[in-house]
């Protein structure tokens, strides 16, 4: 497991970029618990922040793709509007400990 950031370094209903060992990563945390994908939209293979660390819609309930708006389910990746509807962003294992959150990359 890989050291990602300090569980301070991640506030509820927030995301936030990564970039470890060159693969560019995102993590949200949502009702306390966290999920970290691989940052490429399955539609266009580009990255899915509008700005740095903003991966979230304006609701902060849903990782939303700034090139074309496609909405995925936090606790799962799963697009669920958009033209990549039915694919699913690339999750990555992690947990969360006293040190803070780790991956498995």
């Amino acid at each position: 497991m890989k050291f990602l950031c300090m569980t301070s370094e991640l506030e509820d209903a927030s995301s936030r970029g990564f970039v470890l060992e060159g693969e560019k990563l995102f993590a949200v945390r949502r009702s306390g618990l966290v999920y970290v994908y691989i940052n490429r939209c399955p539609h266009r293979g580009v990255g899915l922040e509008w700005t740095p660390d903003q991966f979230l819609d304006s609701s902060n309930s849903l990782i939303q793709c700034a090139s074309h708006g496609a909405l995925f389910l936090i606790e799962n990746g799963e697009c669920v509007a958009g033209p990549c509807a039915g694919q699913s962003l690339t999750p990555v294992e992690c947990r969360e400990d006293a040190q803070g959150i780790w991956i498995n990359i």
